[in-house]
This record gives C-alpha cells, structure tokens and sequence, in this order.
C-alpha cells in the first residue's frame, strides 16, 4: 500500500476516535447528556447575595459536566462584591460546587470602599456596612501606611479616652486625624499632623492632652501639630453665650518646660473669655508648615 494512503488511513482512525472526545470535552456535544444541575455552595454568607453567586455560575454549567470551565467560572464569582476568595469545582454526576470566603472589613476607605483586614480593597455600594468602622482615605498604595499609623494612633489615644475615628492621608503625604471623645458623647477634634515625623508628633500631642482638657466645658475644636515646638490649638465652648466680636486668646509657649508651657496657657484663657485659643513659636510661620 502506498505509504502516503497508510498515513491518511492512520490520520483519518485518530481523528474519528479523538473527535468524539474533544467535541465533549469543548461541550459541542453530550452538555444535555450530561448536565451539571446542582450548584452547591459552601462558606458563610453575610454579604455575598447568593443570586448573583448563581448568575455568575450558570453560563459555565449550561455546558455540561465535561467542558465547564472551572477558571471562568471561579474567576466570575471572584469579582463579586464581598468575595475576597473563590474555588469552583465539579463533582460527579452532575453537581457544580463553589467555595467563597467573604471580605471581613476593617475600615471605610473613600466615599464608596472598603478595606479588608487582608489589606485588599473592595467595592462597597449597595451594600449594609457594619457600624463602627473607622474611616480611611488615601492614595490606594498607601493602604499599608495607613493602617499602621491609625493601629499607633489608637494605642497612643485609647488611654486618654479618645477614639480614632477617621486617618486621612492627601496626596501631598499630610496626614489629619479625627478623634471622637468616648467621655463626652463622642465630640470629635480635629488633628492636623502634616507631613514629617507623625507619630512623635502625636505622642507629644498625647502626652499634653489631659491637662489642656483639665476643663469640660471647654473642647479641642481643631489641633495643628505642624511646629517643631508647640500646637496650635483651637478651642470650642458651645456653652458659652457669642461675644459680640469674637476675640482670640494667644500666647507663646515655650518647648520646656512643659508645665510653664500649660500654665502660660492657662493664664491666657483666663484673661479672656473668647471661646478661641492659640499657642505657637512664632519662629514657625504657618507657610513653612508640613
């Protein structure tokens, strides 16, 4: 026989016996013969809407047990809101299992996200946030940064009483801080920390704290810890009647020591009743301020 009709023969037997098998296994043929009619899911589900698990999941089964794409399907489910992991597997005769881990939240980033206590973040709306959350915003590669100075933070502020409730971080690299006070009904401060050096300057702001808030009726409206060597501070006394013209209560405070810089500031308060007040070196203008 001539060798190119044997090699033909041999080409044509393969193709029919490995046809059968490749239009199977590409779902061609067999899908209605050997459906995938079961889907079971397993993991806690809080958040994850299991509709949306099944809509993700029934293009895939549509083709059979033999052609389903597990990868698709698995990464279909992945890019669900809440679904921080998926595994997608199929089980004879006709079941299509899915394993999901949810997203546990850690804080609130931006106006419409979530971060995770993985580090990812995640798409939040539409969605029932737990209460309590704290609030973060910043560029997304400095979820990292963060984290770390609002854990610093809350260590540092937790004794006194404060909450850390909101860590901002702008594009400029400043970082602000919103405390709420848990003695008072959660009467929030604002901290302008800057650019350098945060955490030190939080600790000194710390260490300060309890004897500028010696008086109750008096509250840190807004704290600017940008100097090398004071704060300015501005204070909110929602008991006190409006003066007829707002007046502002100043004084400069030395770097040590500590207690003369607070009886200083003491003083200053009490020569005027105007609900504001500042201390500063005045070697630190606001422009250099970072």
């Amino acid at each position: 026989m001539n060798p190119m009709l044997r090699l033909a023969g041999w080409l044509i037997a393969v193709a029919l016996v490995a046809l059968p098998v490749v239009a199977v296994l590409r779902g061609w043929i067999g899908a209605e013969r050997w459906p995938l009619t079961h889907l079971r899911a397993t993991g806690r589900f809080e958040h994850v809407d299991p509709k949306l698990v099944q809509a993700a999941l029934l293009p895939y089964a549509k083709h059979g047990y033999f052609a389903v794409d597990l990868q698709g399907a698995q990464a279909a489910v992945a890019k669900l809101p809440w679904v921080d992991q998926a595994q997608v597997r199929k089980r004879w005769p006709d079941v299509l299992e899915v394993s999901i881990t949810e997203h546990r939240p850690f804080a609130r980033w931006g106006r419409d996200r979530l971060l995770s206590d993985r580090g990812a973040l995640f798409d939040a709306r539409g969605a029932q946030v737990p209460p309590g959350l704290p609030n973060f915003a910043g560029p997304d590669a400095r979820t990292r940064d963060v984290v770390e100075l609002y854990q610093q933070s809350r260590t540092l502020f937790a004794p006194i009483g404060m909450q850390v409730d909101t860590v901002v971080l702008d594009p400029r690299g400043s970082w602000t801080l919103t405390l709420l006070d848990r003695a008072h009904g959660g009467i929030p401060t604002q901290v302008i920390v800057g650019r350098a050096e945060a955490r030190a300057r939080i600790g000194r702001f710390v260490r300060l704290m309890p004897q500028l808030l010696v008086n109750p009726e008096r509250h840190i409206e807004r704290a600017d810890l940008r100097y090398t060597n004071g704060f300015a501070l501005v204070w909110s006394t929602p008991q006190a009647p409006a003066p007829a013209k707002p007046a502002t209560a100043a004084a400069v405070i030395p770097a040590t020591p500590w207690a003369a810089a607070i009886d200083t500031l003491k003083r200053a308060l009490s020569a005027t009743q105007a609900p504001r007040a500042a201390f500063v070196l005045p070697r630190f203008p606001t422009s250099s301020l970072t």
